[in-house]
């Protein structure tokens, strides 16, 4: 090493790591509990198919009608099931915009 450089070393402050992974880790399991258990779930008609797998869907709910702008969920692209207007679906709706939601579920 050349006279006049300092030689630097990097060591981990292993307390305040282990703090951080666990703060993150509880963090992040609680978003997911929340997150899951916040839907609203709707049982509602479709009016209209969209492009991109969107659906006018209206639910009947205390006599009132609500239209839904909704997307089709993940496993019901992947398996291929098809909605039509004028079948039943089950609808997610998450409480902070109750205008859009997810088709999660076909009825027979």
């Amino acid at each position: 090493m050349p006279e006049g450089m300092a030689r630097l070393t990097l060591q981990p402050d292993i307390e305040n790591v282990g703090r951080v992974c666990q703060h993150r880790i509880s963090v992040l399991s609680r978003k997911d509990i929340v997150a899951g258990s916040e839907t609203i779930q709707f049982e509602a008609k479709v009016l209209k198919a969209l492009p991109n797998a969107q659906f006018i869907v209206v639910a009947e709910t205390g006599g009132t009608k609500h239209e839904i702008l909704a997307h089709l969920s993940g496993k019901m692209r992947k398996h291929f099931i098809r909605i039509v207007p004028g079948d039943m679906v089950t609808v997610e709706v998450s409480p902070y915009d109750l205008s859009r939601g997810r088709i999660v579920y076909r009825q027979r």
